[in-house]
């Protein structure tokens, strides 16, 4: 699902003060094609601690790493497979979050105690959230609650703790409420395998016949 045209618009200047915020080593509020999500620089310790502090979480859990376009979420994984990387341009961008080989260790903050698997996300961003897809930037993010409270489909779900503490807040009005569905795809090169590790947004009938059969 995609942002409410009766929503409040995200705008332009929106989306370049979350970029702005992003590169300054700030912490923000935004939406996204599910829920509201925290969002930081993937490779900044001090953003990333505040982010994890602001959650209750414990750091060496991981985050996905989030790009607003599949073209720079395929730039920066160069190492994908051709298998995986077919599997990932046919499932982004979309409400699912992918569990992918990292093989180069990339973004190893995101990763918690697991270097060798990354997680990313391209949402879907149409509507009122259009604007958000010019974003250059990729973030860490996670959704914007205590950890292992209600998803915020609407930004007074936040946590007024969090709303209190973060350097910009974005409101896209009332989101769909449904976390990504989160799938494995770290041995899908070698044979076709996966697992979905969360149910969420997108169904697993709609999964299976993105993946199977997998491809000769």
């Amino acid at each position: 699902m995609t942002g409410d045209p009766s929503a409040p618009a995200v705008t332009a200047a929106d989306a370049e003060a979350l970029e702005r915020c992003i590169a300054d080593g700030g912490v923000a509020i935004f939406p996204v094609d599910t829920v509201y999500g925290l969002a930081a620089d993937p490779d900044d310790v001090t953003a990333m601690g505040r982010l994890n502090e602001l959650k209750r979480r414990d750091p060496v859990q991981p985050s996905a790493v989030m790009f607003f376009s599949l073209r720079a979420a395929l730039a920066t994984l160069g190492d994908l497979g051709p298998t995986t990387r077919a599997a990932v341009e046919r499932l982004l961008p979309g409400a699912v979050t992918l569990v992918l080989a990292n093989p180069g260790h990339r973004f190893p903050l995101a990763c918690g105690d697991r270097p060798d698997r990354l997680g990313i996300r391209v949402p879907d961003l149409s509507g009122s959230l259009a604007p958000l897809a010019t974003v250059s930037l990729p973030v860490l993010q996670s959704s914007a609650n205590l950890h292992g409270g209600p998803d915020p489909r609407r930004l007074d779900e936040v946590p007024a703790a969090i709303r209190a503490a973060v350097d910009l807040v974005l409101d896209g009005g009332e989101l769909p409420g449904v976390a990504s569905t989160v799938v494995d795809l770290s041995l899908y090169e070698g044979g076709g395998d996966y697992e979905i590790l969360r149910e969420g947004a997108v169904p697993a009938a709609e999964l299976e016949s993105a993946l199977v059969p997998w491809p000769a």
